[in-house]
């Protein structure tokens, strides 16, 4: 009687073959993440931007076009800010100019500047959202 089973080459081969294919996906999608969370920071983004010039168009129907001062929760439908992210925080921090450098923010998901109505997202730092 003869035993079925595979050889010990075989199995490695299979380990091997294995091997390559992890090495080959796992950094791909781990991309795919970081992709994605861009892509679900710059839908909020424009979101925001949308909502800034609705109200800048309200105000210029009643005849003083302004920016808001502030990006508030009553913009939205579904009274929540859109969450980067990036970062994972929903608040607006309020600037004079587009930060530089790193946009890294411990405490807001967005930045915006009231007399221009220019939003844009906070990063963690590893991506550069300031032209977006």
């Amino acid at each position: 009687m003869k035993k079925k089973g595979f050889t010990l080459i075989e199995l490695i081969m299979v380990m091997v073959i294995l091997g390559v294919l992890a090495a080959i996906a796992i950094p791909k999608f781990v991309d795919l993440t970081g992709q994605a969370k861009q892509a679900a920071t710059k839908g909020g983004l424009g979101a925001i931007r949308s909502a800034v010039a609705i109200q800048y168009a309200k105000s210029a129907t009643a005849g003083s076009p302004v920016f808001p001062s502030s990006i508030t929760t009553d913009f939205f439908a579904d009274g929540r800010l859109p969450k980067s992210e990036l970062n994972g925080w929903t608040a607006t921090t309020a600037t004079s100019a587009v930060p530089s450098g790193t946009l890294t923010s411990a405490s807001a998901g967005w930045w915006y500047i009231s007399a221009s109505g220019r939003v844009g997202a906070f990063s963690d730092g590893t991506v550069d959202t300031s032209d977006w």
